[in-house]
């Protein structure tokens, strides 16, 4: 069951951590221009993380396992249309479907795991997902470039998405075959799927998302933030009458009154705002500055990659006993890695020192990612009721997908406004992680609070 919850995230997260490398092949095979060419990550990226939420809820109220083979049958098809795709704009098209797939199929994964596994059972059950994560970004960039390098620019991206279909394929196999039926009470009536909550909570979640998916938006675009504040207040107002009312809202607001559920969204989300975009200005640094190609600038973050999914595994076997703690070291690995790359990064850009010197205080960042991601997972879910662990599961997911659209648009931008103001590659990469660095404490901060609150728990209950 678990190999089989975790395949369809394996190929999903293979196929977001290679589109980097293979963005300059499909601009030349398609022939498209900038604008067109950044849809193929930002139509993958809105469409997910629209998605989350609703699905979860779709996923608990009418069953995870329908809607997860629904969710991998829609990826899949967009796998096989994005490999065949004659023009950049049927790209676009199949990136939406993929996300939609995804969007679809994650949440059921965690709902499935919630409601399957207790204890410690669950805690290491999250941590293979933690290491499913590091092993797929460690493999990504590498066989991106491998795959482009042996087939050549035009043929080499589309295997980069063929590659998904036969996995998909044995996926909805084993789906049929291994995933526990689902456990929801057949009676006579539908589900309440709350369509209105559904829809203001997907405008919110599209307008925060935009302006940082859309490089070039300007004017309403810029305000759309704004207004996607105002459209989650109706939604919070929405949910409780409905929920007076006795009806079945999309999600149970006074969820986010668990002190431990509301600090682990607070916390991945600022965490996420500057993690994802560690590699993505490592990737720039390495090929803009320093000349290197996309494979060896994939090949800097192996070891960390490789070392995130040692990490998963052994703070999943210890979270439990030692709690908040974890996701602790894990910051402290996070903030001794970015500190040290910034001292490392002068010295490497001038050629004093080689590419892989890089990689050494880069690595660290792999423990930090294995002690946090999957323990804050753990323990943000720990009290959920398993019945609504879909929704609980893509709220997590949510808070991730819009820390990493802030963070992947605000931090590469002011790398790019450093550097066209005239400031070396050196200085610019050093400020963009400097502000990485202040993101990881402020999420470490959350982090002690509610380690805080954790031993007030502790000390009454021994009382």
């Amino acid at each position: 069951m678990l190999a089989v919850l975790i395949a369809p995230l394996f190929m999903a997260l293979v196929a977001v951590s290679v589109i980097n490398v293979a963005l300059p092949s499909i601009q030349s095979s398609l022939e498209s221009d900038s604008t067109h060419l950044q849809w193929v990550i930002s139509g993958y990226a809105l469409s997910f993380g629209v998605l989350l939420i609703p699905a979860g809820r779709l996923g608990d109220a009418t069953g995870r396992r329908r809607l997860f083979m629904i969710g991998l049958s829609i990826f899949t098809v967009g796998s096989v249309i994005s490999a065949l795709a004659p023009s950049i704009l049927v790209l676009n098209v199949a990136r939406v479907l993929q996300g939609i797939g995804s969007g679809l199929l994650n949440p059921q994964t965690i709902g499935i795991m919630q409601r399957t596994f207790t204890g410690q059972a669950r805690a290491m059950a999250f941590a293979l997902m933690g290491t499913t994560v590091g092993l797929s970004t460690a493999i990504g960039p590498v066989m991106g470039g491998m795959l482009i390098g042996m087939l050549g620019p035009d043929l080499g991206w589309r295997w980069i998405f063929g590659m998904n279909v036969p996995v998909g394929i044995l996926a909805l196999i084993g789906a049929a075959r291994w995933l526990p039926c689902d456990e929801r009470p057949r009676d006579a009536r539908r589900p309440d799927l709350d369509p209105v909550g559904t829809v203001l909570l997907a405008i919110s979640v599209l307008g925060v998302m935009l302006p940082f998916l859309e490089r070039k938006a300007h004017g309403l675009a810029l305000a759309t933030p704004v207004l996607a504040l105002g459209v989650l207040g109706v939604w919070v107002w929405w949910e409780r009458r409905y929920s007076r009312l006795g009806r079945q809202p999309m999600v149970r607001v006074d969820i986010f009154t668990q002190p431990a559920f509301r600090n682990g969204i607070a916390l991945i989300t600022v965490h996420f705002i500057g993690i994802t975009s560690v590699w993505i200005s490592v990737a720039l640094f390495v090929q803009l500055s320093l000349g290197a190609s996309a494979l060896e600038a994939g090949l800097v973050g192996l070891p960390a990659s490789i070392l995130n999914a040692i990490a998963a595994q052994v703070a999943g076997r210890h979270v439990l006993r030692m709690r908040r703690l974890v996701v602790i070291l894990g910051f402290g690995f996070a903030i001794a890695g970015l500190l040290g790359a910034m001292a490392v990064i002068p010295f490497v850009n001038s050629g004093a020192w080689p590419l892989w010197a890089l990689s050494i205080p880069l690595s660290l960042l792999g423990p930090a990612q294995g002690c946090i991601v999957s323990p804050n997972q753990t323990l943000t879910l720990e009290q959920v009721d398993a019945r609504f662990g879909g929704v609980a599961g893509g709220i997590l997911q949510t808070g991730q997908r819009l820390g990493a659209a802030m963070g992947t648009a605000l931090i590469p931008g002011i790398l790019f406004q450093l550097v066209e103001t005239g400031n070396s590659w050196a200085v610019a990469m050093n400020a963009a992680l400097a502000l990485i660095v202040a993101l990881a404490a402020i999420a470490l901060l959350i982090a002690v609070l509610d380690r805080r609150r954790e031993a007030r728990i502790s000390s009454d209950s021994s009382a």
